[in-house]
């Protein structure tokens, strides 16, 4: 059966002449070379075709491209044809619920997608200056600690930093769980060099709780090669940026885990023989997480909203790829290893997260008055803590012990239950509104649960739960 190829009629087949890892050189003996970012192909007998994107041309008759598959296996002297254009993938609606590679590959066995399914190159500019508008509206999360501390913006851009371990994809999988009640558009998510059980577990889950059928997975795991890991979040940004463009639908855009991509891009960078830059990190640093971050944007009617988990290696929060990635955060949420080790979970850290959309003039006046006063006594409570270590709480004055009784009881208040981890705590997950939240806070503030028990405001939702908890155990110290 004869297929119908999408090379050009004047594209010459090139030849490899040379392999390194996922990088390899191609060469055109007597015609030029295709432009960067075109799909190349090289069919390998009995083997699936590999594909390839120009990344540079070394002279009038060598390129260098990175490879999407491993190229375990390849020889020097395989043909290479050009698809003339770069690497497109299937948009729209016919992607929805299903799982996709790089390259747009259906990964999850199900029917394959219609012929007639629209394709989208996965490099794009961003949207016009003058096209895009501001992000001002609250996106409610029903996590406590993230509506009072650092609001998230519908339409912006929201990032977790935090090491190995604190918390980060839990928090990101309850993010998606509690959009999944509030919001009606679509989600795509982002798998970027992420462990494949991860990947699974959320599949499942997904489809459990029926949320997959308005939502795009796209995977680039850990296992495969770098160029395939580099790409993947242009692919999941393509698919978005379909629903906003073409369909005017709000996108919530999840990747799992920047930090990766930025791996991947260093992986390639050094096969591609450039000298490194800072801490061993590649000199396209700043260029590649701008090429990736400016895209995530809302233009008149649609947005795109980012929440993107991000590794903090060894706990370094001066890492180069970290500050890049926060440069372009509208809100700002840092993971802390000590909340994590003390029990407190989330592990957001209230003193070092911060949001744009904590202004008076957003969020009004009592909303911004509350959070404020609450990171000055957690502030204050950071302060006597080496004192509390050293010398005993009894030193302290009158003022300050209240303002640490009060910090205590906020930093427990700020806790909850998630609904992702109910099947390993036994603890159901809560939502909390923000009026409810502000009223807490505003209570443990002005003193009225000086007299409870610290207990009594751990892991609950409202102060009305805290309230039945210390009831309950007034009575059954009475008995």
């Amino acid at each position: 059966m004869h297929h119908r190829s999408s090379t050009p009629a004047d594209a010459a087949t090139g030849y490899i002449s040379a392999v390194r890892g996922a990088v390899v050189d191609v060469r055109y003996p007597d015609a030029g070379l295709p432009p960067v970012n075109t799909a190349l192909v090289a069919e390998t007998d009995g083997a699936a075709p590999l594909i390839l994107e120009v990344h540079s041309h070394l002279d009038l008759n060598t390129l260098r491209a990175v490879a999407f598959q491993t190229t375990t296996g390849l020889q020097r002297g395989i043909p290479v044809r050009s698809m003339g254009a770069p690497v497109a993938v299937p948009v729209g609606d016919a992607v929805l619920g299903r799982l996709l590679d790089v390259l747009g590959t259906l990964r999850d066995n199900g029917p394959a997608l219609p012929d007639d399914v629209p394709m989208r190159s996965i490099h794009a500019l961003p949207p016009p200056l003058k096209s895009q508008s501001a992000a001002t509206d609250v996106f409610e999360t029903g996590i406590k600690v993230i509506d009072l501390l650092t609001p998230m913006a519908q339409g912006g851009k929201a990032a977790m930093f935090g090491g190995a371990g604190v918390g980060k994809t839990v928090l990101v999988m309850e993010l998606i769980h509690a959009m999944v009640e509030k919001y009606q558009g679509i989600s795509v998510f982002a798998g970027i060099g992420e462990r494949s059980r991860e990947g699974h577990e959320l599949l499942t889950e997904m489809q459990a709780s029926g949320v997959l059928d308005r939502t795009v997975l796209v995977y680039g795991q850990m296992s495969e090669p770098p160029g395939a890991r580099w790409r993947a979040p242009m692919t999941a940004l393509t698919i978005s940026e379909y629903f906003r463009d073409q369909k005017h639908q709000n996108v919530l855009l999840l990747m799992d885990n920047v930090f990766r991509f930025v791996q991947a891009g260093s992986e390639v960078s050094s096969l591609l023989g450039r000298l490194p830059s800072r801490v061993g990190y590649q000199p396209t640093l700043a260029t590649e997480v701008a090429s990736l971050q400016e895209r995530i944007a809302s233009v008149a009617g649609a947005s795109i909203t980012a929440i993107q988990a991000v590794y903090v290696p060894a706990d370094d929060f001066t890492d180069p790829a970290v500050t890049t990635i926060s440069s372009h955060m509208d809100c700002v949420v840092v993971l802390s290893r000590v909340l994590a080790s003390e029990g407190f979970y989330p592990a957001i850290d209230p003193l070092t997260s911060t949001s744009m959309l904590l202004d008076p003039l957003i969020v009004g006046q009592d909303h911004y008055r509350t959070a404020e006063d609450v990171r000055e006594v957690l502030a204050r409570f950071k302060d006597l803590e080496d004192i509390i270590s050293l010398l005993g709480i009894e030193e302290l004055s009158t003022q300050d012990k209240l303002t640490v009784r009060r910090a205590r009881r906020l930093q427990r208040f700020l806790t909850q239950p998630f609904a992702v981890t109910e099947a390993f705590t036994g603890t159901a997950g809560v939502s909390v509104p923000l009026v409810d939240t502000l009223a807490g806070c505003r209570a443990i503030l002005d003193g009225k649960t000086d007299d409870w028990a610290e207990s009594s405001l751990y892991m609950i939702g409202t102060l009305e739960d805290a309230d039945v908890k210390e009831t309950a155990a007034i009575r059954k110290g009475a008995a």
